[in-house]
């Protein structure tokens, strides 16, 4: 089990790390430990010694249902709902607006600023230099492991916000009121931290969850992809690679269960265990009839961008015509084996019975699971299955499961790596090996090398690989931001502008192939299978600084196109 000591150490840290013993950011230092019970620790009584230490760096990792953690599985699990492939049913649950384009800086808007963890890194790494340990590479490895949370926290707020406030130490709330830093010297803060630690990183984790060099390497290589810095991406993935102590996992969605959670293919993943913090969100992707909210749910786009199991995609397999060509009458049959182990659809067998979304009622009552039947229906008949088959491995339920979402693992690499060497010099025998060990693992076929023989022609393979190797897993948004079309425009401004809409229907359950028990009505009126609109604008790229934090630091300059 990850961290042996994991739940007595946060007990002891909950009121001193997470709840105030250093100044909280933006509070008034007479708060400081004035709710302390006198058992806790506390700067007099701690850091002493290198267990204590260790102790520490637990806590800049953990969280409390009240507090961050260095990542959280709801950011992840939620983060498709700001994309094309991804639909957030509730308002409050505050990723509906980023999907919608109503993102304002007062409005129910999911917000990644966030300093709580790096005020706790900070003061670790100001604390730890005092402390003696029994071996120094035991010492530069935790510090190590500190700087990348930190690093991350940055990395993750400068992309959303582009550019936030570096804060080091401080000593009072005035010391902590200071203004934005340009994104490129926050980025520039980031890798010149991740540069820095590597070589301190040990290559293997001493425990899961821990931080390792492959992570940080991982960071690195996001980083360096995200802002188009392609020869730092690929020599970051080819460090990853050279290091051997990763590869895919043979079964796809194997990755996605607890018995999948020591995947070799996994570098690193947000812990959640059973006895100390759980992960809710799992409940909010299940479905009406097993008790889920469906507020998670994948869309129609996304079934859109599968390939057909021979590699064609679904409108070069309807021009070609055949018996295994695309049907939109059966748009799940013949598809990328993905597909069905992403998504739940109507048709697929589970949980003793089968998935019914399209009929109103059944056998003479309401179908629990039609989009309009309940709030807790998915409204694009669809739900996810990345976690959540089968539900019997959550001992705790749907509502408190030790799921383990990823962060990074080794198939983005893989991709990573192909992505960045062909914007450089094109397509190679290395690229097109990389991306077929991704297909090959799934049931794809290699590319077509004829076909895809030219750096545009291959670019739009690779983004489509990307999308639907991690769909569900919180990439999609950034990538349609980041990626361009022939003009230059965000892929952003053309998925994320017009009406989201719903798949409508009829069920044929005398059907033997599930994925062909979904008659689809292709006829059906706007209005009945109309979700929502969607709007994207150029300065959507930025989420708005919420405005909680600028009352809080009237420094802070609020990002263009939203009210001031």
């Amino acid at each position: 089990m990850i961290f042996d000591k994991y739940m007595e150490t946060m007990k002891q840290l909950r009121t001193y790390i997470i709840t105030g013993a250093t100044v909280m950011l933006l509070s008034s230092c007479s708060d400081f430990l004035d709710t302390a019970p006198k058992n806790a620790m506390s700067p007099g009584t701690t850091w002493k010694t290198e267990t204590d230490a260790q102790k520490f760096a637990i806590g800049c990792y953990g969280g409390n249902d009240n507090s961050p953690g260095w990542e959280e599985g709801d950011y992840i699990l939620y983060l498709d709902c700001a994309s094309d492939f991804g639909y957030n049913n509730f308002e409050w649950e505050q990723y509906k607006l980023i999907g919608n384009g109503g993102m304002t800086p007062s409005g129910s808007v999911a917000s990644f600023y966030n300093f709580e963890v790096i005020r706790r890194c900070n003061t670790f790494l100001e604390k730890i230099e005092s402390i003696p340990f029994s071996d120094e590479k035991t010492k530069k490895d935790l510090i190590a492991q500190v700087r990348f949370i930190r690093a991350y926290r940055y990395f993750v707020m400068n992309w959303w916000y582009g550019g936030v406030p570096i804060i080091d130490i401080y000593n009072s709330a005035g010391e902590a009121q200071v203004p934005r830093e340009t994104e490129a010297n926050v980025k520039k803060f980031v890798d010149d931290e991740l540069d820095a630690i590597i070589p301190d990183l040990n290559d293997e984790p001493a425990e899961r969850g821990r931080i390792a060099k492959g992570a940080a390497l991982a960071l690195k290589m996001r980083s360096a992809l995200y802002y188009g810095e392609y020869q730092r991406a690929q020599q970051a993935a080819e460090s990853i690679i050279s290091l051997h102590k990763y590869e895919l996992e043979p079964t796809y969605d194997n990755l996605f269960k607890v018995s999948g959670q020591d995947s070799k293919e996994i570098i690193l993943a947000v812990q959640y265990i059973n006895s100390t913090k759980t992960l809710y969100t799992i409940g909010q992707m299940y479905n009406n009839a097993d008790g889920g909210w469906s507020s998670i749910v994948p869309t129609q786009n996304l079934i859109d961008t599968y390939e057909m199991k021979d590699g064609l995609t679904k409108e070069e397999s309807k021009h070609k015509g055949g018996a295994d060509a695309y049907d939109p009458v059966h748009p799940f049959a013949n598809r990328d084996p993905r597909m069905e182990m992403t998504v739940m659809y109507p048709g697929m067998d589970w949980n003793g019975g089968i998935i019914n979304t399209l009929d109103k009622d059944i056998n003479g009552k309401t179908n629990p699971n039609y989009p309009t039947a309940a709030n807790n229906s998915s409204k694009t008949a669809l739900t996810w299955r990345k976690y959540l088959d089968p539900l019997s491995q959550y001992a705790g339920g749907m509502w408190k499961t030790n799921a383990c979402p990823i962060v990074f693992r080794y198939a983005e690499v893989l991709l990573s790596y192909a992505e960045a060497a062909n914007e450089l010099a094109g397509p190679s025998d290395k690229v097109y090996n990389k991306i077929d060990q991704v297909r090959n693992r799934a049931g794809m076929p290699s590319i077509d090398r004829a076909k895809y023989n030219t750096k545009e022609k291959l670019r739009e393979l690779i983004r489509r690989e990307r999308a639907v190797e991690f769909a569900g897993e919180g990439l999609r948004r950034a990538d349609i931001l980041r990626w361009k079309d022939s003009s230059g425009k965000m892929l952003a401004e053309t998925v994320l502008n017009g009406t989201l809409n719903r798949i409508s229907g009829s069920m044929n359950l005398a059907e033997k192939d599930p994925t062909k028990r979904a008659v689809v009505n292709v006829n059906a009126s706007p209005s009945e299978i109309k979700i929502e609109d969607r709007t994207f604008k150029p300065f959507n790229r930025y989420n708005p600084i919420p405005q909680d934090d600028r009352s809080n630091n009237p420094k802070l300059e609020q990002n263009p196109g939203y009210a001031k």
